[in-house]
This record gives C-alpha cells, structure tokens and sequence, in this order.
C-alpha cells in the first residue's frame, strides 16, 4: 500500500506548537512515502516564517511537495515586493515548491491558484490563470497512462461546502479541463476545513479533497491532516483529526485509465 500525507495552512507565525508536533510524530510513526503540503506554510510571508516552516518539513524526514498559497505572498503593505519580487523570501523551501516526487505510480501534478494582483478587492481569493492551467494539463498528458494524476493547489477550483470560501476565477473551467485530460483528485486547502467531494462529467469521477489546518486560525473542525492510501486499484481519502475521533471521514474512489 501506498501512503501519502495531504496538509495545508500550518501558517508558521501563527502555528500550533501542538499541532505540528503531532503530525510529526504521525509521520515518524506511519512513515507515509511522501507529504503533500497545499501552501500557506507561514502567515505573513516573512523569512523568518519561511525558515521555521522550511525547518519543520525537512525535520520530517520524507519526500515533501509544497504549493505556494496566498499567505506565501507578501501582504498588501508592502505592495513593491508582491508586485516585483513576491517570491524572493522562498530560499528556505525553493527546493520543495513544486518538486516532483518518486512515488511509484503516482504523478503530483502542480497547478498554481495564486496571483500577485487580482482585478477584484480581495486578492486573498484564488484563481486559475490560463496559462498555469496549460502548464498543468501538459505536465498530465506527460505522465504515464496508467499513474493515479493528483493535481496539488492552493485554492478548491469550486466551494466544498465549508464556511470558509475561495470564489476561485477560472476554478470551473479549469476543474472542467483537468477532469477530461484524466485527473483522479485535486488536492487543496485555504479554507481550513476538510472536505472530500466528487465531481463528475461525462462519466469521469474526480475528487476535490481538502486539507484541514494545522495553526491556531481553525474553524469548523479541530487541527487535521489528510491521509491518503492507494492499493489495489483504488484510493481513499481519511481525514485525520487531533481530537478523540482521529478519523472521521472516509471516502473511496476505484481508479480508471485515462483516454
């Protein structure tokens, strides 16, 4: 069996000593063959916040993906630096973003949900610009036929039913294009809550899976990480809580090859 850990929103600046130190020792104990972190790592985008967070996934001692997210930005007040240099605090994780992971039958596929400036007040929100869907559905169409295609963002492309929102541009029509190139679940998180979805078109099931959050800023559900297990042709998602229920939502999807 095949085991991967789905976490999003530690938001280091605003982290859950507790919290994180759980999920390591899941990680230590488990030992999932790889993490797949879907961004706010810190929570003012600040180097210091980078290095602590960078420090902490490296400590884990597996492969780890990581996807930028809003808070991975600079903020509104310091508008030269987001507009011009937005990533140039990344040093203590450039080599994470987007890394390709060697899992065996399993394609991490990197779709970017975040914008420097938006044409709308809160540029907190997500979208999908075309150019970072093109990107995202020739990294598909070059893996292998018979992979399970995970495709790691920031944003849901659509709402998961959660308090939290993020009214992502381009999230439906993009979700409509990576489930016809074949993608089996678009992993994500900024809402703070987990939720697991299915989302069908012409006979194609893809999830939309949802991390929790691991910082102080939870909402609905106490702090939480997704578990991931793919075997024999299938792949369920558990969302595991720090709470006296550990588990508390199973979903489970039958794989299919792609056209």
């Amino acid at each position: 069996m095949t085991k991967l850990f789905h976490v999003s929103d530690v938001h280091f600046g605003a982290e859950d000593p507790a919290a994180i130190a759980w999920f390591s020792e899941r990680v230590a104990a488990e030992k999932p063959d790889a993490v797949i972190m879907t961004g706010d790592l810190t929570m003012r985008a600040t180097k210091a916040e980078f290095e602590a967070g960078g420090a902490w996934l490296r400590s884990l001692g597996v492969p780890v993906t990581l996807e930028v997210g809003n808070h991975d930005l600079p903020y509104y007040w310091d508008p030269l630096r987001r507009l011009f240099a937005p990533y140039s605090r990344f040093a203590a994780v450039e080599r994470m973003i987007e890394r390709p992971l060697d899992v065996a039958g399993i394609t991490v596929v990197p779709l970017k949900t975040t914008a420097r400036a938006q044409w709308r007040w809160n540029w907190s929100k997500g979208r999908v610009s075309s150019g970072s869907l093109r990107r995202a559905l020739a990294l598909i169409a070059a893996a292998p036929d018979d992979h399970l295609i995970f495709v790691a963002g920031h944003h849901p492309l659509i709402e998961g039913g959660t308090r939290g929102t993020a009214k992502t541009h381009g999230g439906d029509q993009a979700l409509a294009a990576l489930a016809d190139a074949g993608a089996h679940a678009v992993l994500s998180g900024h809402v703070h809550d987990p939720f697991d979805v299915p989302y069908e078109r012409d006979g194609w099931r893809l999830r939309l899976i949802g991390a929790g959050t691991l910082s102080k800023r939870t909402r609905q559900t106490p702090p939480a990480f997704n578990e991931i297990r793919i075997s024999g042709g299938r792949f369920e998602t558990l969302v595991r809580t720090m709470s006296d229920a550990p588990v508390h939502s199973i979903s489970e999807t039958a794989l299919a090859g792609r056209a």
